[in-house]
């Protein structure tokens, strides 16, 4: 939290001053009860409750304390949609996608899934989406479409290897193509990679992350399937085989620490709409400062009031 007027927390030095003298006045009332002559007690020292007496006095104190931090007008922090932002969801559909750890499939779940992400993304976010195997096509450029971007992944199919490196390099030429700003300052970007497999072709994917990272653009990755999976296919003779398609999070998971972004590794379908459904609402953003006086202000007002209504029921007087 910071302070659009810090000078106004000086006041708080006040504050221990008012509880010292508050504490010498008690210190005075016990001795003057100590000295005086018994039948004198209820005149010089009337009977008060123990604890009650305090509790108007503290929350005269804590509203004071309030009003003054209300004064230096606080503002926190906070992640709003930010305007002109861009998203580009990058999906792996290589032929390892068609395995079924992940119910019905690992394709169909990431269809699901990025349905899902489209649902929560603010309207105002730019998305485009990209597909890749042993290599990225652009299925949508950055659009506030979001309908059309959903339409553009129903119809991707599975096939073929795995290229993540080239996968990302495309997304990133989306990104800066689509980055326009009137102050000079490129609007915020990111982008949401999903692989259910290790890079077999193209581009070194941590070289293109570490370009991603300087172009400030964070990359959250999914990595989709089990360590078991397999999917079956044929031999020439006819007779069937499975082949492992362990996914590959350790370099996903680098990918993301370098670039500032998330990283995940998923094995379920139910999981999967979860993650996409919080980065949906989290990826176009940007942090920026909201004034919270009036909850400060209005904290001590309840608490002045509180102070004051408790000492005219407990001792007739507003303190």
């Amino acid at each position: 939290m910071s302070f659009a007027s810090p000078w106004a927390l000086a006041g708080l030095a006040l504050v221990p001053l008012l509880v010292a003298a508050y504490v010498a006045g008690e210190r005075r009332r016990r001795r003057s009860a100590a000295f005086a002559a018994p039948h004198l007690m209820d005149a010089v020292a009337p009977r008060r409750p123990r604890w009650r007496r305090h509790v108007p006095v503290a929350a005269m104190g804590l509203a004071a304390a309030g009003l003054l931090v209300a004064l230096a007008r606080p503002q926190a922090t906070v992640a709003v949609p930010a305007e002109q932002a861009t998203v580009v969801v990058a999906t792996d559909r290589s032929g390892s996608m068609l395995a079924t750890d992940v119910a019905p499939s690992r394709l169909v779940a990431a269809r699901q899934a990025a349905a899902t992400f489209l649902a929560k993304v603010p309207a105002d976010v730019r998305v485009g989406a990209v597909a890749f195997n042993h290599r990225p096509t652009v299925l949508q450029t950055p659009t506030r479409d979001h309908a059309a971007v959903a339409e553009a992944l129903t119809g991707v199919q599975a096939a073929g290897s795995t290229a993540t490196g080239d996968a990302l390099a495309a997304a990133l030429r989306m990104i800066r193509e689509a980055r326009t700003s009137a102050t000079g300052k490129p609007p915020p970007a990111a982008v949401i990679l999903l692989s259910d497999g290790k890079s077999v072709r193209g581009r070194d994917a941590l070289a293109v992350a570490e370009e991603a990272r300087k172009a400030k653009v964070p990359v959250s990755t999914v990595a989709l399937g089990i360590a078991s999976g397999t999917i079956e296919s044929k031999r020439a003779d006819g007779s069937t085989t499975r082949t492992p398609v362990p996914p590959d999070p350790a370099t996903l998971r680098r990918i993301a620490e370098r670039t500032g972004g998330e990283a995940f590794a998923i094995g379920d379908a139910a999981r999967l709409q979860r993650v996409y459904e919080r980065l949906g609402s989290q990826v176009a953003t940007e942090k920026q400062k909201q004034e919270v006086t009036s909850m400060f202000a209005g904290a001590a007002l309840l608490l002045l009031a509180g102070g004051a209504a408790s000492s005219i029921r407990w001792f007739g007087r507003p303190l």
